[in-house]
Formats: C-alpha cells, structure tokens, sequence
C-alpha cells in the first residue's frame, strides 16, 4: 500500500499535544490553502497580530511572535507591507529584527477606548488583510482568558476589534483561547483538553497548528506553492530568531521559563516541523 503523501495541514498538526486536531473535521481539508489564498487576493498592506503573556513568568511567550515575524518577510517578499501589532507586554521582542515604525503597541485599555483605537488604526493604515498568530481573544463575558482559564485581561490588549471591524482575516491558534478560534466556539468545549470558556473572536479563515508558529509557517507553505517560490524561512534563521527573542526575555509558555524552546519543544525537535514543510514543497517542484 502507498503510504499517503502529508499536506500541510497534516504536517503543522503532526506531534499534537493539546488535542486541537480534534476541531480539524469542522475546517475545509485545505485550511491552510484557503487562508493563503485569501491573502494573496488581497494585496496591499497586512496586519499581524500576536503576543501572548504568560503570567507565571510574567514575560510573553515564544509562540506567535517568531511566525508572525516570518509570514511577514514572506509577506514583505510578494511586495506586501506589514505592520506587527501587540501590546507594551511584547512589542519588546522585535526589537533589532524590524524597523521600529513597523511595531504598533495597542493600548491595555477600556472596551470603549479600545475600540475607537481599533478604528483609527484601520482608517490610518488600511490594511488589505488582518492576521492573528497566538494572541488571546476575548470570552463570551469579554475575559482573556489563559489556558488554565485565569483572567489575563489586565496584561491584554483588546487586539479582537482589528479583525471584529475587518473584513478579510486570518487567524492561527492551537489551543482555542486564541483570536480567531470564535469560529469554532461551540466546539471547542466538547474536547477535554481545550477550554470550556473559549474565545468568541472569530476570522475569515482560521488555522489550526500543534505550534502556532507552526501555523504561520503552514501559510508561508501554502503561499510558496501558490506563487512557486519557496517563501519559508530556514531552520538556522527560525532558530536565530527564537533566541534572539529569548535573550530578550521571551519565555516557553508550557515550561514558564526562559529556555530556548518553543510549547515545551526544544529547538532540536521544533525544527523537525519546518524541515518537512521545506520537503514538501520541494516535492511539489517550488524551487
């Protein structure tokens, strides 16, 4: 028998600790694809969101920052502009990787004030698409919830208005407390590993990944095959830039610490996912 050849999609969901490939039937086969494409069919000027605090160690994580810095030179090489949005917790980690003008801190502030940020913002920049790589989104009672369900609302930006008020968005996850997991709300509690308060915030096209980062290079692969140019960062450049946001105070979100490793993968195995997604795109003849 011929063993199957691994999408995408199978590959980023490959290696899955927190049971999120449980929600993969109630998403189209080629979810990574259909986000790629939506992007692609709008050109022009993308936001990525991300930052995730993690209170324990009172630091955000190396999950989402690193692939939404990815996707946007993947991005910035099919002639997009970009701009990173976090909050003051994280903005911190692109320091020396991109210009400082391209980093927006969205206030810790009021729903209100929130959202009329939100919409200068968008009036300001016009973005073509709003993405979202790991950052929380807001429960049906307007928490921020982490994955212990404690409140974390107080370290979180209410980043959801810029995808709420947008009308092309992406939105990557892998634990279902993430923006853009509102698409699959009501599912999410039926998995008992997932949260039983999940986000309500919900995307255009959502993808799921074992690794959010994962997540973000499952749509670069996707974008590399749509366009035949391989647009996926090297593993010693993703390895670089994992440390590189580590010494700068970065931590693991599943160990609470600052160790150079990402979801509780140290770089050694993380690599593993980026390396594949390289074979698989050279095994569909993008140079």
């Amino acid at each position: 028998m011929t063993t199957p050849i691994a999408t995408i999609e199978d590959i980023i969901l490959d290696r899955d600790r927190r049971g999120i490939s449980a929600l993969r039937t109630h998403l189209p086969d080629d979810f990574c694809g259909q986000a790629a494409r939506l992007i692609l069919d709008n050109p022009g000027h993308v936001l990525i969101c991300t930052g995730f605090y993690i209170l324990g160690a009172k630091a955000p994580e190396t999950d989402g920052p690193p692939g939404a810095y990815f996707l946007g030179k993947a991005l910035d090489a099919l002639g997009f502009s970009t701009t990173y949005v976090t909050d003051r917790y994280s903005a911190f980690l692109f320091d020396g990787l991109v210009p400082a003008d391209s980093v927006v801190e969205f206030p810790i502030t009021d729903v209100l004030t929130s959202e009329q940020f939100a919409d200068d913002l968008l009036a300001r920049l016009q973005p073509s698409v709003v993405v979202s790589i790991e950052r929380c989104g807001a429960t049906a009672s307007g928490d921020y919830l982490n994955m212990r369900g404690i409140d974390i609302s107080q370290y979180n930006a209410k980043l959801d208005y810029l995808v709420l008020h947008h009308s092309a968005t992406v939105g990557v996850g892998d634990g279902g407390n993430e923006i853009g997991m509102g698409s699959l709300a009501e599912h999410i509690p039926g998995v008992d590993t997932l949260p039983d308060d999940p986000t309500v915030t919900p995307v255009d096209r959502l993808v799921l990944a074992s690794v959010s980062n994962w997540g973000g290079y499952g749509i670069i692969a996707a974008m590399s095959e749509l366009s035949e140019l391989n647009l996926l960062p090297t593993v010693e450049s993703e390895e670089e830039v994992i440390r590189h946001m580590v010494d700068l105070g970065a931590v693991d979100g599943m160990e609470v610490r600052p160790v150079y490793s990402v979801d509780g993968f140290p770089l050694e195995e993380n690599r593993v996912t980026l390396e594949r997604l390289h074979i698989y795109l050279a095994e569909a003849g993008v140079p």
